[in-house]
């Protein structure tokens, strides 16, 4: 008896925790530019933003790769040392690794040029909702009418492609109950400036990943060139000269990458039953295969540390995910987050008449999907997880068929729209080493059969009674895909594709129909559904609750906002809201992922050990905000975000403050450290501290 009451007890704070007033909740909200709630920030906080800071602090934003911010009025960007590893990677050779050693150019004719890194400024919002909505007949089927929306947001984003020159996106918000087009300048000469050693960048590795306190100098700095001279950015962010503070305000600016918290409990218990555990598992496996090609040279390690740093950095990420899901409390708190917007409609005749059968037909559609999901996810959604010969292959085949249709008809990531940044990856002069491609793709049909079985159709004809490994290994070797100007050649010949016995173009002509088949059938059974049940959800949402409401993240850009504050663990310790090089010289062992690199053992006795390095916040942040700017106030950088503790990972889902934090590295701690360690001189000069 008593557990039941403590129970209800519980299920009625956590009701009260979500149902409180939106003046009296926590920094919660991933919020939308032009929608920022100024009124709630001031009631809270007694702070006023402008519509002059936000409008600098949006031109200022970046997404590249993740999240970044333009520095300078010369086009420096700054970013985190993960988000531009793959540039490092790219760019390192078994002579000179920059993943080790770290990168500094210098002079400007040192930067590198980052073989395929765009990045884009959103620089105007427009809402097309009412074209896009009126372009659905007013008879059309749910599979009728996304086909309708997509060909009208194809429509829409090249007349601004064309009218512009710019990159044109129309972002699906609230579930299909608000288009926006998003029209970003795009930035496709990048060149590397500065990034440490990855045993400051990444210090503590993938036992530390997700976790505080963190003592990571997680940073790199790149420049976007424009007719190969440095570009002309006057809207830039200033380093703050004194720093960030405990118990202060902080503004993040990135781009989160999707979460789930306007997901039906239908959505939530398919995810957690099915979906991710796929996923999970998934990732488990390449990550074993990836340590073990990792482990048989030198050469093989440097080859496929990025590789292994992302897998392991989703593996960690969808744990936390589950997690959540998982949590009884978090469960229970979605469903009576749900039962309580159903009820309101159920007790109005039109809201009923309106919305009341929607979590049905959403429901419907997740059972539906059931019969098929393994299969959509491992041959349409990710078949190329870790591998670029595969992404390539599939590149090429698809974009020299779907060029020969019309744009409005085309599958969306070859559109016209999309082709340049498409193109940018498609013909990257990034290298390519066989034996890695091989023992993922090894994996990757081993994972096939495991989850399909051995006889599934697509499984048979893909290792055609050899070795899933014999079977990648001739995939690999007897493809010319490597080759530039052999993918464009290719990528504009549909028939020459179709003729080719180019290895990887076979595989990928194997995966291609049946992952099509099931494509559409995702798109009619699920995606439709989801287009105007889920839209409907959200405008009863509106209509209940008001519009005080954010969209799930989109990977695009989001303002958020907290306070700099520390929190008690799960032991009930105290975590002070900030590290120090102190703290990260009493944890370092020697040995990895806890070895230092040589310049920091020799830079000690310069450093003022008490200088604050990480620090926590409570803003709301998720993936995808690797790189984002944290300001204060006044719009100066006093950090730059890069990673959140497991306690946030559940925030895909519902948003808490009390242990979640997101991690960011404080700007005192980056000046102390290029000046005394790196003895960056001409970079500090441009961040205005010479």
């Amino acid at each position: 008896m008593e557990n039941m009451r403590t129970r209800r007890a519980l299920v009625f704070t956590l009701l009260l925790i979500f149902w409180a007033p939106p003046a009296l909740r926590a920094d919660e909200g991933l919020w939308l530019f032009e929608a920022f709630p100024k009124q709630r920030l001031a009631a809270k906080y007694g702070i006023q933003l402008s519509d002059e800071f936000l409008d600098r602090l949006r031109l200022a934003s970046l997404r590249v790769g993740a999240s970044g911010s333009f520095v300078s009025p010369d086009g420096l960007i700054f970013t985190n040392h993960h988000v531009a590893l793959d540039c490092l990677q790219k760019l390192s050779t078994a002579e000179q690794n920059y993943v080790v050693n770290g990168f500094w150019a210098a002079s400007q004719a040192d930067e590198k040029p980052c073989p395929d890194l765009e990045a884009n400024q959103l620089v105007r919002i427009q809402d097309v909702t009412d074209r896009v909505t009126a372009a659905v007949r007013p008879d059309a089927s749910d599979a009728e009418a996304l086909r309708q929306r997509l060909a009208e947001i194809a429509r829409i984003e090249k007349e601004c492609a064309s009218a512009t020159g710019n990159r044109c996106d129309v972002v699906t918000l609230y579930s299909g109950g608000r288009y926006h087009l998003y029209e970003y300048k795009k930035y496709t000469d990048l060149r590397m400036v500065f990034a440490p050693e990855t045993d400051i960048g990444f210090f503590g590795g993938d036992p530390d990943n997700f976790t505080y306190p963190r003592y990571c100098l997680d940073i790199a700095f790149l420049r976007a060139y424009e007719n190969g001279r440095p570009a002309r950015t006057p809207h830039y962010l200033s380093f703050s000269r004194e720093g960030v503070k405990d118990g202060e305000v902080i503004f993040v600016s990135g781009n989160p990458g999707t979460t789930g918290r306007l997901m039906t409990v239908a959505q939530l218990e398919f995810m957690r039953d099915h979906y991710y555990p796929l996923i999970h598992r998934r990732l488990a496996s390449l990550i074993r295969t990836l340590e073990k090609y990792s482990a048989q040279s030198k050469e093989n390690e440097r080859v496929a540390h990025d590789n292994l740093f992302s897998q392991q950095n989703s593996y960690k990420a969808y744990t936390g995910f589950l997690a959540g899901l998982r949590n009884p409390k978090i469960m229970e708190l979605k469903r009576a987050e749900e039962r309580k917007l159903r009820d309101a409609v159920e007790a109005d005749a039109d809201r009923r008449a309106r919305f009341g059968g929607a979590w049905d037909a959403v429901a419907g559609a997740y059972q539906k999907f059931r019969d098929y999901y393994k299969s959509y996810w491992l041959l349409e959604s990710s078949p190329h997880r870790g591998t670029d010969l595969l992404r390539i292959a599939r590149d090429v085949l698809r974009l020299s068929e779907e060029r020969l249709k019309p744009n409005d008809q085309r599958l969306r990531e070859y559109r016209d729209s999309a082709l340049p940044s498409l193109e940018q990856q498609l013909y990257s002069p990034a290298p390519i080493t066989d034996s890695m491609e091989a023992a993922v793709l090894a994996d990757y049909f081993e994972f096939l059969r495991s989850e399909l079985g051995a006889e599934d159709a697509v499984v048979k004809a893909i290792l055609n009674g050899r070795s899933a490994q014999q079977a990648a290994q001739e995939y690999v070797s007897t493809s010319r895909l490597k080759d530039v100007a052999e993918r464009k050649r290719l990528a504009g010949d549909a028939e020459a594709v179709r003729r080719s016995e180019d290895g990887m173009l076979r595989l990928a002509r194997i995966l291609d129909g049946p992952a099509r088949q099931l494509r559409k059938r995702y798109e009619d059974e699920v995606e439709a559904v989801l287009n105007s049940s889920a839209a409907k959800i959200a405008q009863a949402r509106f209509a209940i609750f008001g519009q005080e409401a954010y969209p799930d993240a989109t990977f695009t850009l989001r303002l958020t906002y907290g306070a700099v504050r520390g929190y008690k663990d799960r032991k009930g310790r105290w975590v002070p809201y900030a590290t120090t090089f102190d703290g990260l010289y009493k944890r370092a062992t020697g040995k990895p992922p806890y070895r230092l690199p040589k310049r920091w053992l020799e830079a000690r006795s310069r450093l003022n050990l008490k200088t604050p390095f990480n620090f926590v916040s409570t803003a709301d942040t998720h993936g995808g905000n690797s790189g984002s700017p944290t300001v204060n106030a006044r719009g100066e950088i006093v950090g730059i975000l890069f990673d959140g503790n497991i306690e946030s990972l559940p925030n895909r889902f519902v948003y808490t403050e009390e242990q979640a934090r997101s991690v960011h590295v404080a700007t005192q701690g980056i000046i102390e450290a290029l000046d005394k360690v790196y003895g960056a001189h001409r970079l500090l000069a441009e961040l205005g501290f010479k």
